[in-house]
C-alpha cells in the first residue's frame, strides 16, 4: 500500500488551523492577513506562531490586531491542529516542520517565494483547500525524516532533517577523511569536503546539487553524495532506510560541521555520528491532480525547448 493517507479524507465542519511564514514577503502580507481574518470568520480557531503574528501586526496595524485577538499566539511547540499552513518557500516548509514536530500535522506549502518543492500551494488554493473543500479529496503524502545521535553529547538543535544531514570540512580546512559503516559493516572511506546524506525529499537540494540522483519523495532510501570526493570511484550511494548509517570524521583540524537541513554545529573528530530514519513522519497536503514528475518538469525546466 502506497504510504500516504486516504485522498478521500473526511469533511470537517470547524478546524484548527496552525500558520507559519517566513517574516520576509512585503508584497503578500496583505494577502496572508486577509487568509487569517477569513479562517476566523469561517468559524476556524487559530494557532499562529508569535514571530509571523507580530510582523504582521506591525505591517498591517492595530485594526488586524483586534480582529485576530482570539488566536492563540505561540512559539512552542506541543499544540494541536487539523492542518498547518506554512507560508514563505522551501526553506519556511523546514522550520514549519521543525513547529509542528512529531506531531504529525499535515502541512500545506504556501510558496509566496522561487523555487517551492515543498510549497506548491499559492495563497488562494491553500485557502480554497482549507475554507472551501476542508481537505476533502486532497491527497496526504507521508515524507520521511532522518534522525542523528551522537556518541558525545546532545547535539544541541533539533535532531531531524527532512532533506539532509550534511557532514562537511571546516571553511578554511584541507579534506575531511569520513570512516562509513552501514549496519555496522564497513562501507567506505571517504576522502573529501563532506558528505551529504540525503531523504528522497531533500533529493532534489543540496544533493542534487553535487550530483547525486533525484528520488521519489516515497522511495523508502536514503542517498550518500559526496562533496568533492578525492577518488573519482566514490559515486552516489542509495541505501535502504532501515540502515543504521554510522559517520566518523578525522582531519587536520580538531573539528568539523554537521548540518541539518542548514541548521549547523560543530562536533569534535572522533565523535561518531548515527543516522537512522526517525520514528514519526512529515505529512504534506499536495494539490488535487498532484504528480512529481510534472513537478520536476515543470520546477527543472525540463520540458523547455532551446527556443523557449
Amino acid at each position: 500500500m502506497p504510504p500516504f493517507c486516504s485522498n478521500k479524507n473526511p469533511k470537517i465542519t470547524n478546524m484548527k488551523v496552525a500558520i507559519y511564514g517566513s517574516r520576509h514577503q512585503a508584497d503578500h502580507v496583505g494577502e496572508i492577513a486577509k487568509l487569517v481574518v477569513d479562517l476566523i470568520e469561517n468559524g476556524d480557531s487559530i494557532v499562529i506562531h508569535r514571530k509571523l503574528y507580530d510582523y504582521l501586526v506591525a505591517n498591517v496595524g492595530e485594526l488586524f490586531a483586534r480582529a485576530t485577538s482570539s488566536v492563540m499566539v505561540t512559539a512552542e511547540t506541543g499544540f494541536s491542529a487539523d492542518v498547518a499552513l506554512s507560508i514563505g518557500g522551501d526553506g519556511t516548509f523546514l522550520r514549519t516542520a521543525q513547529w509542528v514536530a512529531d506531531s504529525e500535522i499535515p502541512i500545506i506549502g504556501v510558496n509566496t517565494g522561487r523555487l517551492g518543492f515543498l510549497a506548491p500551494f499559492t495563497i488562494k488554493e491553500a485557502a480554497d483547500a482549507v475554507i472551501t473543500h476542508r481537505l476533502a479529496n486532497y491527497k496526504i503524502v507521508d515524507r520521511s525524516l532522518l534522525r542523528v545521535d551522537i556518541n558525545c553529547a546532545d547535539l544541541d538543535i533539533w535532531p531531524y532533517a527532512i532533506n539532509e544531514v550534511a557532514i562537511l570540512k571546516k571553511d578554511t580546512a584541507s579534506m575531511i577523511s569520513i570512516d562509513a559503516r552501514i549496519d555496522r559493516v564497513p562501507l567506505a572511506d571517504y576522502l573529501c569536503d563532506g558528505l551529504i546524506v540525503s531523504t528522497p525529499t531533500g533529493s532534489t537540494g543540496y544533493n542534487l546539487s553535487v550530483g547525486g540522483p533525484i528520488m521519489q519523495p516515497q522511495s523508502p532510501s536514503f542517498i550518500l553524495s559526496p562533496v568533492a570526493a578525492h577518488s573519482l570511484t566514490m559515486r552516489p550511494l542509495v541505501i535502504d532506510d532501515s540502515s543504521l548509517l554510522t559517520l566518523n570524521v578525522s582531519s587536520r583540524t580538531p573539528s568539523f560541521r554537521i548540518s541539518l537541513d542548514g541548521r549547523s554545529v560543530n562536533l569534535p573528530c572522533g565523535t561518531d555520528i548515527y543516522i537512522s530514519r526517525a520514528n514519526f513522519v512529515v505529512k504534506t497536503v499536495c494539490c488535487p491532480g498532484h504528480n512529481f514528475f510534472f513537478t520536476l518538469r515543470n520546477k527543472l525546466l525540463w520540458g523547455a525547448s532551446a527556443m523557449d
